[in-house]
């Protein structure tokens, strides 16, 4: 497990070492223009939702650690030709290397947190993985942006260079993990393709994970997919903020999640996953009512900022609550050997959300702040509403694994028939 985290953070630093000097070394230091870089920052989406359903299949199938390695090997590649490449041909396809390699990365980590953790240290193992993941970001971006000059190629060359060799480090170190033995699909060789197969028709069929799927698509649509494209618009445009100031947000946001993580980890694990999910719904759209007020209220310079400051810390906490929640209530309606498919799907239903995030916030943002601010508010309170709504349909091992756990315990350590039949 502390190999796994120590990928996480690595994979983490990966992508924050580069992805937001992406845009400047492709339009200004390569001279390939602004249509090109955003061609670029296209591809890293698209090709998360071309691999990410094949990889769900693949982890089911295979494992995740091969699955985990075979994505690192290709995240290296793309990462050191994206800093050879001249050509706008080589960078797009270095790009979707790239992006690809980085989305598979995801699934395949938790689906290794789920094999190497237990019902009752998996809420920690995640919020240990979000932890280190966001620690991971922070550190990559602040010491890629001491490294880059737009004036010399050969400093952004040397950044995906050293993204490449984090990348190839990881491997080896990843080689080095001897996962649990776990169920598989691919344990029936005979079904193996067969089920493999079903495996999507048997997602769609759980109608709990289903809901959730819509639940996750709401959630990131409405926090991630604001926070460099909508949030930024509508705070330099209705609030006056400016661009030093949205990088005091974001590190906000980010000191939010470190402090907080372990503080809020004992409280969401003793509270149903769906009150906790709506909760988090509620501290959003409290988020939404301060950067309104920010944007549209009547207050001074330094009230605004401090409003939208607030915001972005607000979604930290948000956050920090979903972590131990979110990621371990899937691998809980996962079926055994499914876990891969499972959190494939998740991932893509996240890149979906992160995709049209900043298309429909962007604009919306920077030109209707009303309307953009009361519409993601309508939404935090929709999430408060879906959450609930799912935790109708899920059993008390899945929305309250806590209170079975104390059952178990206060009944001398031995699964009563009740309990288990409530499980």
């Amino acid at each position: 497990m502390r190999r796994i985290h120590v990928g996480s953070a690595l994979s983490a630093f990966g992508l924050g070492f580069t992805v937001p000097y992406l845009y400047v070394y492709v339009a200004q230091v390569r001279g390939l223009g602004a249509m090109t870089a955003g061609l670029v920052l296209a591809v890293f989406a698209v090709a998360a939702l071309i691999v990410l359903p094949f990889a769900g299949r693949a982890i089911v199938l295979r494992g995740p650690l091969p699955v985990l390695l075979a994505a690192l090997v290709t995240a290296a590649l793309g990462a050191l030709s994206l800093g050879l490449a001249a050509g706008a041909g080589a960078v797009l396809l270095s790009a979707a290397a790239l992006g690809a390699g980085q989305a598979v990365m995801q699934p395949a980590l938790a689906t290794m947190i789920v094999d190497c953790s237990t019902d009752r240290t998996r809420s920690r193992a995640f919020a240990t993985q979000f932890f280190l993941q966001n620690l991971g970001l922070g550190v990559g971006g602040l010491i890629g942006g001491y490294l880059v000059d737009t004036t010399r190629v050969s400093s952004f060359t040397l950044l995906f260079t050293i993204e490449a060799a984090v990348f190839l480090t990881l491997v080896v170190l990843m080689s080095t993990v001897r996962m649990p033995r776990s169920p598989r699909v691919g344990d029936a060789s005979a079904g193996a393709e067969g089920s493999a197969k079903t495996g999507w028709r048997q997602l769609l069929g759980n109608r709990a994970m289903v809901q959730l799927c819509v639940l996750g698509f709401v959630l990131f649509f409405t926090c991630y997919g604001q926070f460099e494209s909508g949030l930024s618009a509508y705070g330099v445009e209705a609030a006056g903020i400016s661009t030093s100031m949205l990088g005091t947000a974001l590190a906000a946001n980010t000191l939010v999640i470190v402090v907080a993580q372990f503080a809020v980890l004992k409280f969401v694990e003793r509270r149903r996953r769906s009150r906790v999910i709506a909760a988090v719904g509620l501290i959003w759209a409290l988020a939404w009512a301060s950067a309104a007020y920010a944007g549209l209220g009547h207050g001074s310079h330094v009230m605004a900022t401090a409003a939208f400051v607030s915001t972005y810390a607000l979604f930290g906490l948000g956050e920090a609550m979903l972590s131990p929640t979110v990621a371990p209530l899937v691998a809980d309606l996962a079926p055994d050997g499914m876990a891969g498919q499972y959190n494939s799907a998740f991932a893509l239903v996240k890149q979906l959300a992160l995709a049209l995030g900043p298309a429909v916030g962007g604009p919306l943002g920077a030109s209707l702040p009303g309307p953009y601010v009361v519409t993601f508010l309508v939404f935090s309170l929709l999430i408060s509403v879906l959450a609930l709504r799912l935790g109708r349909g899920l059993t008390l091992v899945q929305d309250h694994p806590w209170a079975v756990r104390s059952r178990v315990v206060a009944r001398g350590g031995a699964v009563t028939g009740a309990v288990a039949a409530e499980a």
